[in-house]
């Protein structure tokens, strides 16, 4: 079954050399020949401007950022590919998550508490990061990719989130990365 597939690759630097680039493109390209439907969104061409303060999370944003709306309503499962910085998303994809969250897009409140708005879409969270991928979940938690999983997505409805952690990127050689690669044909494939 095809299926409507958004991949955001949420690096700064998108330049095709980068391996956070290689992996968007091995999971687009092998779910593009599989039969899917498939848009990308590259961080690096969007102006991401930093929220001033609640005021503007609470109304509509500009028509570029409606845009990216547009392409997460379009789809039914959403790839989200980024590096972690300081134990997080790097920032400009932060903002650009609260510009695309803002006037109650992915989550109202209601007297009864929140009322999620994008339920039918499944996530998968693809992270690389300098540090082994052990160490991110024993000693730090995951919290860098939990705040994304459940402060974000969840509270929007998605569903199933699958996460993928890719660690020692530096480390891990052009073997390492010829599986990883090959890890993301398999998704795009299955649309996973």
């Amino acid at each position: 079954m095809s299926k409507r597939i958004l991949i955001l690759l949420g690096h700064p630097d998108c330049r095709p050399e980068r391996f956070g680039a290689a992996l968007a493109s091995a999971y687009a390209d092998a779910a593009t020949a599989a039969g899917h439907d498939v848009r990308r969104i590259d961080l690096a061409d969007i102006e991401t401007p930093f929220l001033a303060g609640q005021w503007e999370f609470d109304s509509p944003p500009p028509p570029h950022i409606q845009a990216v709306q547009q392409d997460i309503l379009w789809a039914n499962h959403i790839v989200l590919l980024f590096p972690l910085w300081l134990g997080a998303t790097p920032a400009k994809l932060k903002a650009l998550l609260e510009q695309v969250f803002r006037d109650g897009f992915g989550m109202e409140t209601s007297p009864r508490g929140p009322v999620a708005r994008l339920k039918g879409r499944s996530v998968r969270l693809i992270v690389t990061m300098g540090m082994p991928a052990i160490a991110f979940w024993l000693l730090f938690g995951a919290h860098g990719l939990l705040a994304v999983e459940k402060g974000i997505l969840g509270l929007a409805g998605m569903t199933p989130i699958r996460k993928t952690v890719i660690g020692a990127v530096e480390s891990i050689g052009g073997r390492g990365r010829l599986k990883w690669l090959a890890r993301m044909r398999r998704f795009g494939t299955l649309g996973v």
